[in-house]
């Protein structure tokens, strides 16, 4: 296959999304990119932890996740919920999580991710390395390399984590990850003095960085722009006409002009193209079905707040609380936190009771970060594959692929799954082996 003789349209202008579109035109794919919202990246990763934290991608199926499960399931103010449903999809996925709750399994899912997550660092790196300044200004990327530092208030969670750095470290996978004590954590993070006689300890990875997702997507934007690429947005995908194992066309409608028009019946437009890429966050779910093929995908839905810090005390390092099962990233002069994991519950409502107790967990770590009673808030659902591997493959449609299943690693890990697909859709070797991320591993 020559990618410079092919067009291919990309389903999806979110982080994966834009990510994957852009890999292709770097191999030289004439690339059109279809979104149903009114602009890039305002969907699953919009207002999200911004942290990209490449050497923490343990995946939720580990052995604990069953022995915690009553408390997940009774406890209503926890950092993780569930909402249990009798619907097939729900049982399916939920019984092949179960199925991945073994060491063996979770210490594979860890490897794999972790190698997927050293891939996306590299590739994003070489992407923002020669951002120019206006661009990132005006994309409001706010990119830095600042490492990341984990918090603990129980000697038993310290060990676990230490335990956990261990084990990364025996894979020799480039894993620089560092404990310290709780007077250690507050010299490398001022910002936490307040909360130093809560502390145990910590664990530093200096090669973490933070980037604003939304600002990451109209950055990718303007690098596809640039280039040459088509991104059409308001527009919604009907149908899709198959011959044989091939897709020929996408029946499209503009949500726009059918507003403008008053009618909802808005002429289809039938779109072209010789490869599609299925990249569109949950709603992927559904318009796979329209290839043939299931996804095994929940949404985890996760909420966050984000604060005016240009006069408060706030991390410059990004946190993550360990007992809270939050995230805090400093974002320019605003202070992004992102938490909770509500299973089963598919929709982006802003639910107060969860606002309200991100935010009180945020002041008793950061009490003097921001005004507390300004937080613009946020809701999002993170489309999940049971094993917590993304999946990067072809469907039954041998034209159509696939870029989904990230779960909370939306961010982190949307640069290398679109490099493992470039190489895929290419069809040469690829750096990392193919098998773990496919339809049937998931």
């Amino acid at each position: 296959m020559n990618p410079q003789t092919k067009h291919v349209c990309v389903i999806g202008a979110g982080i994966v999304g834009l990510s994957t579109a852009w890999r292709l035109m770097q191999d030289g794919w004439q690339v059109s990119v279809i979104e149903e919202s009114a602009a890039p990246g305002l969907v699953t990763s919009y207002a999200n932890g911004a942290q990209l934290s490449y050497s923490y991608v343990a995946p939720l199926a580990e052995p604990s996740a069953l022995s915690n499960l009553p408390k997940w399931l009774l406890k209503k103010d926890g950092p993780l919920r569930i909402h249990p449903s009798l619907s097939p999809e729900f049982l399916r996925w939920g019984l092949s999580f179960a199925s991945h709750c073994t060491t063996v399994r979770a210490h594979q899912t860890t490897r794999d991710l972790l190698g997927l997550g050293y891939l996306s660092r590299r590739i994003l790196r070489e992407w923002l390395a020669d951002v120019p300044a206006s661009w990132a200004a005006s994309a409001g990327l706010d990119y830095r390399t600042n490492g990341k530092l984990v918090v603990f208030r129980d000697p038993a969670a310290l060990a676990t984590a230490s335990a956990q750095v261990d084990y990364q470290r025996s894979l020799d996978v480039g894993c620089e990850q560092y404990v310290l004590s709780a007077a250690e954590c507050v010299d490398k993070e001022p910002a936490l003095a307040a909360m130093q006689s809560k502390l145990v300890g910590g664990i530093y990875t200096p090669s973490e960085d933070v980037v604003d997702s939304h600002g990451l997507c109209m950055f990718l934007e303007r690098l596809i722009v640039s280039r040459g690429g088509e991104l059409r947005y308001d527009t919604r995908i009907t149908d899709a006409v198959i011959e044989g194992q091939r897709c020929v066309a996408l029946k499209l409608k503009s949500q726009s002009a059918a507003l403008d028009d008053g009618d909802a019946s808005a002429q289809v437009e039938e779109f072209k193209a010789d490869f599609f890429v299925v990249a569109a966050g949950l709603s992927s779910r559904e318009l796979l079905q329209k290839f043939g093929t299931r996804a095994p995908l929940l949404g985890l839905k996760g909420f966050s707040i984000t604060l005016d810090c240009e006069h408060g005390i706030a991390p410059s390092v990004s946190i993550t609380d360990s007992h809270h099962k939050i995230v805090f990233a400093k974002l320019g002069h605003r202070l992004r936190v992102a938490g909770m994991v509500d299973l089963g519950r598919e929709n982006r409502d802003i639910e107060a009771p969860r606002i309200a107790a991100l935010i009180k967990q945020s002041q008793d770590n950061f009490p003097e970060a921001g005004d507390y009673s300004k937080v613009q808030t946020w809701a999002g659902l993170r489309p999940a594959t049971p094993s917590g591997r993304p999946i990067v493959d072809q469907t039954v449609c041998e034209n159509v692929y696939a870029n989904i299943g990230h779960g909370t690693l939306g961010l982190t890990l949307a640069a290398g799954s679109a490099d493992l697909l470039a190489d895929k859709m290419a069809g040469r070797p690829s750096s990392l082996p193919m098998m773990p991320f496919s339809f049937k591993a998931a």
